[in-house]
């Protein structure tokens, strides 16, 4: 397979700046035109030891060409689930098996009692389930997804092969209404005006969550196909089912924002330079979620990291742009047998 380069956005001054970021090898062949009319592929639940007893965890798996294909698993982000990377997974099944994952509290995962929906614990029953598949796994993750990726590359390398972050969750606590698909959800935690704000925010249809959360991660709502959007309105009426979906939620979110208020020495950041897969970082240049600033100092932190910054791209760019991010970690996997 030949491949391309892509210059992506400058790497920031100073002394992470010496180091080359933006040279990205693109596959070129065999990653065919998106397909947006695929159905998300049916799921299964595996079952999982963790130390909070056992887990259901919940997975769909896209086939690859043949049964010695490798294997891409993919972690979604916040208020996500495994069926934000169904277009990816397509596109990647001409080499690639995916398994994309629910995360516990999250899609069809139900967490076990006492989870406390921390990247630690989410990192526990991911590696858990990477521990049973065969070989090291080319592991993706979008935004919290992401950071959970981060700690399990950095805990387990013998599990990765390649790692590939798009938008990943990394410390930023800029007070910005505009990064939350509904501004309220800031007052919902306040007191005497929080509960008050609960109950109009449980008034919300499935429908307005959806296109809330459609106007926050992507930079052009409008690319949605209808039936895309309608899969996801049925998503959100099926977690309104699930009495544990939202705690789990609102837990994963305090949880998420607590670790960016810890000491240096227990950042994120700090997990970085401890990965030794190869890395690709994905970052749209109009992410309202997480600050694209955070791009350059994301992959030079990773001693193998290299970075692309897409225009006109959001926070998940696996959705918003899934045929370049395809072609970007195929090449990725492609430099990585070559090393």
């Amino acid at each position: 397979m030949t491949t391309t380069t892509s210059t992506a956005a400058r790497p920031g001054r100073g002394r992470l700046g010496q180091r080359e970021l933006t040279r990205v090898p693109l596959a070129v062949d065999g990653v065919p035109p998106v397909d947006l009319t695929a159905k998300p592929p049916p799921g299964q639940h595996l079952q999982l030891a963790t130390s909070w007893g056992p887990l259901r965890l919940h997975v769909r798996e896209t086939p690859g060409p043949a049964a010695d294909a490798g294997t891409a698993v993919h972690l979604h982000g916040l208020a996500g689930s495994s069926t934000n990377w169904t277009d990816l997974a397509a596109l990647l099944s001409v080499r690639l098996r995916s398994i994309a994952v629910d995360l516990p509290g999250f899609g069809r995962t139900e967490p076990p009692p006492g989870f406390p929906c921390t990247r630690e614990a989410n990192a526990e029953a991911v590696v858990a389930l990477l521990a049973q598949l065969p070989g090291p796994v080319h592991l993706s993750g979008n935004s919290f997804g992401a950071a959970v990726a981060v700690e399990v590359a950095a805990q387990r390398p013998d599990l990765v092969a390649t790692l590939t972050l798009i938008s990943p969750a990394m410390p930023d606590l800029r007070l910005d209404p505009r990064r939350l698909s509904d501004p309220r959800i800031a007052l919902a935690m306040v007191p005497v005006l929080g509960a008050r704000t609960r109950r109009q925010l449980a008034t919300v249809t499935a429908a307005e969550r959806a296109a809330q959360l459609m106007r926050l991660c992507f930079a052009d709502p409008g690319v949605v196909p209808p039936h895309r959007f309608a899969e996801a309105v049925a998503e959100f009426e099926e977690r309104e089912r699930l009495p544990w979906a939202g705690p789990a939620l609102g837990r994963t979110t305090v949880e998420l924002v607590r670790s960016w208020l810890v000491p240096p020495a227990r950042s994120l950041w700090r997990r970085l330079p401890e990965i030794s897969a190869p890395t690709l970082v994905v970052w749209g240049a109009e992410d309202r979620v997480v600050s694209v600033r955070k791009a350059p100092r994301t992959a030079l932190l990773v001693p193998r990291g290299k970075l692309l910054v897409l225009p006109r791209t959001g926070h998940v760019a696996q959705m918003e742009r899934p045929r370049i991010v395809a072609r970007a970690l195929l090449g990725l996997v492609d430099s990585a047998a070559r090393c």
